[in-house]
């Protein structure tokens, strides 16, 4: 049953079971069987189907809310009796890029430290390129990196998948519509990520693949937190991590433009020096994947 709830909610929160295949692994007739069985158990439709989407029912939504709880559970009880006889470090020293060490890693380790009090973290914070520096350096034994993974020295092991979308800020009434084309996006004004970011890295290769050749960009920052300020106060865009964006949007601070026919997609990934191995690096990648709420 746990393997099905973990499929629901990938299904859900990605609204698409392509994507939800993708984040756990398995095939899409796996998942597409696993949300029939979950349907048919409980007596209703959780997701209305339609042509090129689906979403959640009003039933689908209550029993996302039981099914958060209920995996919460599972992730205590595996870290209180599974993991109970591991040796837990008294230490854990990483490095994160700048997203992840501002939207996700505090999430991971604070939940850590509520089953683990007496470890201390030390997080080393840079873009991409700078944390992969420090790990073939050995400054540091292994990170947590957004961007492509294409340093043979290195070690990558995806985590969880994110998505780059256009965002403003709600008072910019420019496209009602919230949509743009791609001929559209060439000429907006943007903030953009300093060489080295991990996500100026993806859209680069993004605007590669559909033959455009620039972007208007207007203003360089060196972080994601830099570049919603600035767009809370103007008239301009940014392609940034839906990760980063979470409340923002709930406060109506900042809103989504979709590309039309576009969806700029990417990993997370654990990365270490090729051949390095550590039970530390293990058990905190494996704590990560449990119990982070994608």
């Amino acid at each position: 049953m746990k393997q099905k709830l973990q499929i629901f909610k990938a299904v859900a929160i990605h609204s698409s079971f392509t994507k939800a295949a993708e984040q756990l692994f398995i095939s899409q007739p796996a998942v597409s069987k696993a949300i029939r069985s979950i349907e048919d158990e409980y007596k209703t439709t959780f997701f209305l189907r339609k042509r090129n989407s689906i979403e959640l029912t009003e039933d689908g939504k209550a029993f996302l809310i039981y099914t958060n709880r209920i995996l919460e559970i599972h992730a205590e009880i595996e870290n209180q009796f599974l993991h109970q006889k591991e040796h837990i470090p008294d230490s854990i020293h990483f490095g994160a890029s700048t997203t992840l060490v501002n939207h996700i890693v505090p999430k991971i380790i604070a939940k850590f430290r509520t089953q683990h009090p007496r470890t201390n973290f030390d997080i080393k914070s840079g873009n991409s390129e700078e944390i992969e520096e420090f790990i073939l350096n050995q400054q540091l034994d292994f990170g947590i990196t957004e961007g492509s993974n294409t340093n043979r020295k290195l070690h990558y092991e995806k985590f969880i998948k994110d998505e780059i979308v256009l965002v403003t800020s709600v008072k910019n009434s420019a496209f009602k519509q919230n949509t743009v084309s791609t001929n559209i996006l060439q000429q907006l004004p943007i903030i953009e990520r300093e060489i080295g970011s991990g996500t100026r890295e993806i859209i680069y290769e993004f605007l590669k693949q559909h033959q455009i050749k620039k972007l208007n960009s207007i203003v360089t920052l060196n972080s994601t937190e830099a570049i919603k300020n600035y767009l809370y106060h103007s008239d301009t865009f940014a392609l940034l991590s839906i990760h980063a964006l979470n409340d923002d949007l709930v406060s109506n601070k900042l809103k989504i433009i979709d590309i039309k026919n576009v969806t700029i997609e990417r990993w997370f990934y654990f990365v270490s020096r090729t051949g390095y191995q550590s039970n530390v690096m293990d058990y905190f990648e494996k704590f990560a994947r449990n119990n982070y709420n994608f």
